[in-house]
């Protein structure tokens, strides 16, 4: 059993999960890039792929993730799935992905190169559904690491086979997404994904900015906090130096020391920038 996540925290709490059941034993891989934001077009090919990688780089660079760009080759990750599912026949794939444009995003990139193995492919898709937490207090989870790991032993029974109907249908609508190119995509429930523009997330950025200077990390962290839709704080942060070119933060500091030495505050008056 070969087990596919779209988070590193998701790979801890699966691994927890697996430590309590060994009907789940197997191998654990991530998909490490997050295809919910960013450039497709041509994904697949290397001129694509290329520029979307440069994209990232232009992102991560003065970030605390510098490495991480060299650290994430999911092309060669899925053709290394690929050769073991030919030369494992008996062995099959669960992918699994919590209510979150993330994890959508990911499957959709991943099952359009699967068709050829259907039958062999699971997907437990934790779509609105409830689960207990630490407190005991039922919530609804749109990401895998936020249940526990005794509550992810329930999960299992969802697990089914992607379907050819879906094999058809998913690489279609994913196919649609790439076209469409938006710097943002959200769910809108299901599995439905719209595209949405390079300042989707500034009604969370802004409300945390004030006329005075603050630490840049920390306007990050309290807009991480209190987002109820989430993306990834190097976006955040990419989108925080664009609304500084385009006139309307001001941030300070030297970027090449990290965000820690960075501030940002309004450009101008709050009322003329919202």
């Amino acid at each position: 059993m070969i087990h596919i996540v779209f988070e590193q925290d998701n790979v801890a709490a699966l691994g927890k999960a697996i430590a309590l059941d060994e009907t789940l034993q197997g191998d654990i891989i991530e998909i490490k890039d997050d295809f919910a934001v960013g450039p497709l077009e041509n994904i697949y090919e290397p001129d694509g792929y290329g520029q979307r990688r440069d994209w990232w780089a232009g992102l991560l660079e003065f970030s605390p993730y510098t490495d991480s760009l060299n650290q994430v080759d999911d092309g060669v990750t899925v053709q290394n799935l690929l050769k073991r599912l030919d030369e494992e026949p008996g062995e099959e794939v669960w992918i699994w992905m919590g209510q979150n444009a993330h994890d959508v995003c990911s499957y959709y990139w991943l099952v359009s190169q699967l068709k050829e193995y259907q039958g062999r492919i699971q997907v437990l898709y934790l779509n609105n559904l409830p689960f207990i937490n630490e407190k005991g207090n039922i919530f609804y989870p749109t990401h895998l690491h936020e249940i526990q790991p005794k509550e992810f032993l329930k999960a299992k029974k969802l697990a089914r086979p992607i379907t050819l109907s879906e094999f058809e249908v998913d690489p279609d609508e994913w196919k649609k997404i790439v076209g469409e190119n938006s710097m943002v995509r959200f769910l809108e429930g299901g599995k439905k994904i719209a595209g949405k523009e390079a300042d989707f997330y500034d009604r969370d950025i802004l409300p945390n900015i004030t006329a005075e200077p603050q630490k840049f990390s920390k306007v990050l962290y309290h807009t991480l906090t209190k987002m109820k839709v989430k993306t990834g704080d190097v976006f955040l942060a990419w989108r925080m130096h664009e609304l500084q070119s385009e006139s309307k933060l001001e941030i300070a500091g030297d970027r090449a020391k990290g965000w820690k030495e960075l501030t940002v505050k309004f450009a101008g008056e709050k009322e003329n920038i919202e």
